[in-house]
């Protein structure tokens, strides 16, 4: 079905034909994907489509990525190096570009690209507006636009479609837009993005359909909803229930740290109740791109209505406070050791923002570091096999390069401030002074091993 844009003539289009000749290319695949954004949504998107023999089209600002996905080079831990290599090079069903101008070939075009908020926490959606502009630009009778970012309620019709709308064609007749929100778990091998149930919506009736059937291609429970609106709201619920009850627990380790009382254990106790609980565990914070901001995206949205979402702000301020208190339990451990704070050597394992996945964004264990470093301690060092380097207090900092008995045996206090699955626990415990553990990794050890402080222990 593809052909390089006819805009407007400024004949009424069919609506009936162009959605059905679109439907049509879909159930026979000889549609072309467009994905806008290649990182940690778009990229297993175009992969999932390529895979499925939709001649995929990636498109990213980045020359740097765009140079490896054309070398048939993986950069996201998540994906498997050979798919990519596949179906660059073998099956040719995926292409990547910086020239927003190749979108005129694609029949649908899919944009992933980052949401995140401004230095006074309100929504940044400028990735967004200018995704859109650049489509705008090359939009032509037929396509269909599906945004995929997590956003606040209103986004697709308020914001995007006016702006598509500026190519002088009409939503729903001319062209079509649906919104699809990601649900990519950084880490996650059991839920990706083929076997997760996908959220879709659309302006209109049409419009909903033909994103219904675009996703049909490479995931099998569909969910439709009435609008993007729902859809979009939708997705900032999955995202603030983790963070609202991620909070509770992580305010119920502060006062069972007080209480003398095992956090863990009691998690673990509450969690045989086989009705009415789901179990959540405390950490250092909250970090990677959804968690961490949905809060304030939906409490700026919610102002616009006369609303303040004070419970759901509260929860985010917990989660951001325990960076903070992890700050305040190393220096504690500090206190016991024969050196000062300045001259104390800490190892911080894990800087990622959660187990196994290379992400660094709004990770707790890099604002631990950063405290630390505002508070004078010289000697910050971190070992994190998915993060080679790291910036902290205006110093590039490198992950030392394996893990062994000598760098632990160096360190006044080791802060598990991740718990990787290749970490060696035993190695850890056998070897440190002093542990603060901030994930429960050293469970297996507890009441035997006198060096170990855990978050929410009551020690």
């Amino acid at each position: 079905m593809s052909a390089p844009g006819r805009r407007s003539t400024g004949k009424k289009t069919d609506k009936t034909m162009l959605s059905k000749s679109l439907l049509a290319a879909i159930e026979n695949k000889s549609v072309t994907v467009g994905v806008v954004g290649l990182g940690y949504v778009g990229l297993p998107l175009a992969l999932e489509f390529a895979k499925a023999g939709i001649h995929t089209l990636g498109v990213d600002t980045s020359a740097t990525k765009v140079k490896l996905l054309s070398a048939g080079k993986n950069y996201i831990a998540d994906l498997d190096d050979g798919d990519i290599t596949r179906v660059v090079k073998k099956t040719k069903t995926l292409r990547t570009t910086t020239d927003f101008a190749a979108l005129q070939q694609a029949d649908v075009v899919f944009i992933c690209v980052p949401t995140p908020f401004t230095d006074n926490k309100e929504p940044d959606i400028s990735h967004v507006m200018d995704a859109t502009r650049n489509i705008a630009r090359f939009l032509r009778a037929g396509q269909l636009i599906i945004l995929k970012s997590t956003t606040f309620p209103g986004t697709t019709t308020e914001y995007v479609k006016p702006i598509l709308d500026s190519a002088g064609l009409q939503c729903g007749v001319d062209y079509f837009l649906g919104y699809s929100p990601e649900r990519i778990d950084p880490g996650n091998k059991t839920w990706t993005t083929a076997n997760t149930p996908v959220i879709v919506s659309g302006v209109t009736t049409a419009c909903a359909n033909v994103t219904i059937a675009i996703n049909k291609c490479i995931i099998s429970e569909i969910v439709p909803v009435s609008t993007p609106e729902v859809a979009e709201m939708a997705k900032l619920l999955e995202n603030i229930f983790r963070s609202v009850n991620i909070a509770l627990v992580n305010e119920l380790a502060q006062l069972c740290d007080r209480m003398q009382i095992n956090v863990w254990e009691v998690v673990q106790a509450a969690s045989t109740k086989p009705f009415g609980f789901m179990p959540f565990y405390p950490g250092p914070g909250i970090g990677g791109h959804c968690i961490f901001i949905d809060p304030y995206y939906l409490s700026w949205a919610a102002r616009k209505f006369d609303f303040v979402t004070n419970f759901i702000t509260l929860a985010a301020e917990v989660n951001e406070s325990m960076p903070f208190y992890v700050r305040s339990m190393i220096e504690r451990e500090i206190a016991k050791q024969p050196t000062t704070l300045k001259k104390a050597r800490i190892l911080l394992l894990g800087m990622a923002f959660k187990r196994d996945v290379d992400d660094l964004r709004h990770s707790p264990a890099l604002k631990v570091a950063e405290l630390l470093c505002d508070d004078g301690v010289e000697n910050i060092q971190y070992y994190d096999p998915y993060i080679p380097q790291v910036e902290i207090g205006g110093r590039t900092i490198t992950s030392v390069p394996a893990l062994n008995a000598a760098v632990l045996r160096r360190a006044d206090v080791v802060v598990i401030t991740t718990d990787h699955s290749a970490f060696d626990i035993n190695l850890i415990v056998q070897h440190s002074k002093a542990i603060v553990d901030t994930r429960n990794a050293t469970q297996k050890y507890a009441g035997t091993a006198g060096n170990i402080t855990l978050l929410g222990e009551g020690r």
